[in-house]
């Protein structure tokens, strides 16, 4: 069946305005890199926002294919076309991205205690802490490596033979080399890259990533890296669009062309809805710019970039979530899995007793007449033993859950045990190696490692 929809009319840079009408992109095979790259995304997925004349869902269907997106976009509402605008040299492959560069680098913003999410940090550092089944770091070094970052620096002040110990194993099995630039005194955000400056240029000049170790997304750095070379500027964030943008520093764009225009601390009047979402990449000029002290790169040095015009914003495809905290893990958590769902639904938890996403490591072994779900992680190792409840919830590495028991809204850590017919609940944390008795009750408690509960706990306490 064909589907009316209006044309798409291309305007590429390379070809001083020629105009390439597709009016069906499925048969066009002209051999026109941009028309091929059309020919790729089929028609069918477009009709449905060509008629909606829903331009940001037609240029995300395009960015999901590799089709670099558009200075300039337009509806003709007299001949009912779409017009976009495009840089023909970057209209390829997304999987070819990568190849373009000749070597890579990324530096990981680690930082020091994370207090934020003790006890859990009180037996390793905050970048080591399972998230869906392995480590928070793990998540972003694949992703680097998947775009062929091929050495990682880790900017810390905490622990750092603890964290090079752990990641040596990893390093060997990913191909990719991590190293640790240790600050004396906590350096703020920006302070940390002009001390690892020696490790993170060299005689190619490529430009380098910059990740906060909070973050959990879909890590799209193909995107961004498409996106810096086509604006040309110094400097490219990535930024995520928020409910209740009075709450964070916004960054204000010019919407056609992505460039940062202004920051504006927790405004009290509508400014827009897009914050910093802590993943940047950077040409080295940028180091040039910071001092070796204390300092933050997203008050002092940005601003400064941005006045230039130099420095341009890309919103952040799929979910993304700060999970520094216990709330925020859990939250971050119930994102994943919906993403995981979407693009590795095989790698979820199937069958009569699993409710939503729920992600089971082959290890881990599970009883009789439980019923699991929606949002949960049970990490290697684990026994969950017959007749439990578990909902939005992990539980990590060596854990044990006994007969009947209920976990909800809580972290379970590493060699834990919750007794028979226990009830865990409203952000429990159990830090490592916590015996929670049988039929205890346990109502936001934060327990610290190595402790034993015999008695409940009725309201949100601490336990040392």
């Amino acid at each position: 069946m064909h589907i009316n929809t209006p044309p798409i009319s291309l305007l590429t840079d390379a070809s001083e305005g020629e105009r390439i009408e597709v009016t069906d992109p499925v048969r066009v095979t002209s051999g026109n890199p941009v028309q091929e790259s059309i020919a790729s995304i089929g028609f069918d997925r477009l009709a449905a926002s060509l008629i909606r004349r829903d331009l940001e869902a037609v240029i995300r269907i395009f960015r999901e294919f590799g089709l670099f997106v558009f200075s300039e976009r337009s509806v003709d509402p007299l001949r009912d076309r779409f017009y976009f605008r495009m840089d023909f040299k970057h209209c390829r492959c997304m999987s070819h991205v990568s190849k373009e560069y000749i070597t890579m680098k990324a530096l990981i913003l680690v930082g020091g205690f994370g207090t934020r999410l003790r006890p859990l940090t009180l037996s390793v550092p905050k970048p080591l802490v399972d998230f869906a089944n392995k480590p928070m770091i793990l998540h972003q070094i694949e992703a680097l490596k998947a775009v062929g970052v091929t050495e990682v620096v880790l900017a810390i002040n905490y622990q750092p033979e603890v964290m090079l110990s752990f990641l040596k194993e990893y390093e060997a099995k990913l191909g990719i080399k991590i190293t640790c630039s240790q600050e004396t005194e906590p350096l703020g955000t920006a302070g940390p890259l002009a001390l690892a400056r020696d490790k993170l240029i060299d005689e190619s000049g490529e430009p380098f990533f910059v990740l906060n170790s909070d973050v959990i997304s879909e890590y799209p750095f193909k995107e961004i890296m498409e996106f810096h070379k086509a604006h040309g500027g110094e400097a490219s964030i990535m930024v995520t669009k928020v409910d209740e943008p009075s709450k964070y520093g916004v960054v204000v764009t010019e919407e056609s062309t992505g460039r940062v225009e202004r920051f504006v601390e927790k405004p009290k009047i509508f400014v827009g809805n897009k914050i910093n979402a802590g993943i940047y990449l950077l040409n080295p000029s940028v180091l040039d710019r910071i001092e070796l002290r204390p300092t933050s790169i997203e008050k002092e040095i940005f601003p400064k970039i941005a006045a230039e015009k130099k420095l341009f914003a890309m919103v952040l495809p799929g979910f993304w979530m700060d999970v520094g905290q216990p709330r925020d893990y859990i939250t971050g958590l119930r994102l994943y899995l919906d993403s995981l769902k979407k693009k590795s639904p095989q790698r979820l938890m199937t069958g009569p007793n699993i409710m939503g996403n729920v992600l089971v490591h082959e290890s881990a072994k599970i009883g009789d007449g439980c019923l699991i779900g929606p949002d949960v992680a049970i990490g290697p190792g684990c026994v969950i033993e017959s007749g439990v409840r578990l909902s939005r919830c992990t539980v990590m590495r060596g854990a044990r859950v006994k007969n009947h028991s209920c976990i909800s809204g809580s972290i379970v850590g590493w060699h834990s045990t919750v007794g028979q017919w226990a009830r865990v609940e409203n952000m429990t944390i159990l830090g490592e190696d916590v015996h929670v008795g049988d039929e205890v009750y346990s109502n936001g408690g934060v327990i610290l490692p190595h402790k034993e509960i015999k008695t409940n706990i009725l309201k949100p306490e601490i336990v040392m």
